[in-house]
């Protein structure tokens, strides 16, 4: 299983070196997309810095903990989509028949059909969170490693939620926005401190929309370096690749070939 571990590995690294090439032959096009949903979410953050100096806390929260949480999302979200880049796009590929070519690839099909592109916006998304986190929390070692730590088990998440949303096509055909505000949902509650949400919403923030572990856990591990709500984090985010996983390839098994002719260079 270790050595099975370490050969995908090597096949993300490949992707990564020769998506990476790609975009670099474009480098203002990559760098004012990527400097673009930086200032993105530069915006949010200064919103939240405005409440802040009216509200200094909030449930028990400052603004440390909320620049925490934008920082974990956005390093999280970019990692993801940045490595996988086609986790997004899976309800089009799979709508349009796109996902032919991906079965022909040696291994098993879901790595290379997520590897298969990165997103130049969410290398800005990744860039602005660990930016956002060192500048503005400015951490200590420790806190740093974990931070650092935290953003693979939130990229793991989000890349695991893409999969299980974008799976909905092979169950009901086009859904593209369905799949998208699913999604969209998610990342809507990650970004809010979750100490806002009470009763049967939590429940729901840790299953139905997993934001939980991305605006809880992640956060107290950090406020008390805490290794069990980082295990914890890492447990979900596993958790939900694992689901995502299963949705994608007993869809899989429904799937009918669009019978699309390509040619990939």
């Amino acid at each position: 299983m270790f050595r099975k571990l370490l050969k995908y590995l090597r096949l993300a690294r490949a992707y990564v070196s020769l998506n990476w090439r790609i975009h670099w032959q474009y480098k203002a096009a990559f760098c004012s997309q990527a400097l673009a949903m930086a200032l993105n979410d530069l915006a949010w953050v200064s919103f939240w810095a405005l409440f802040f100096t009216a509200f200094p806390v909030v449930k028990g929260w400052t603004a440390k903990e909320v620049v925490t949480l934008w920082a974990l999302a956005a390093a999280g979200f970019g990692l993801a989509h940045a490595i996988c880049g086609n986790a997004l796009l899976l309800p089009q590929i799979v709508t349009r028949g796109q996902i032919d070519v991906w079965m022909l690839y040696p291994r098993a099909v879901l790595p290379h059909l997520l590897l298969g592109k990165m997103s130049a916006t969410a290398c800005g998304d990744a860039i602005f969170g660990y930016a956002v986190y060192i500048f503005f929390v400015r951490p200590d070692a420790p806190h740093l490693l974990l931070f650092a730590l935290l953003t693979i088990a939130i990229a793991i998440l989000f890349v695991g939620f893409s999969v299980l949303a974008g799976s909905l096509a092979f169950y009901v055909g086009n859904s593209e926005t369905l799949s998208e505000q699913w999604f969209f949902s998610m990342i809507t509650f990650s970004t809010y401190p979750n100490s806002l949400f009470d009763g049967w919403i939590k429940i729901v923030l840790f299953t139905l929309i997993p934001a939980g572990f991305v605006s809880a856990l992640p956060v107290e591990a950090l406020r008390n370096l805490s290794l069990t709500d980082a295990l914890l984090t890492f447990a979900g985010a596993l958790a939900v690749l694992s689901v995502g996983s299963a949705a994608f390839y007993i869809g899989l098994s429904r799937y009918e070939s669009g019978n699309l002719i390509e040619m990939r260079g």
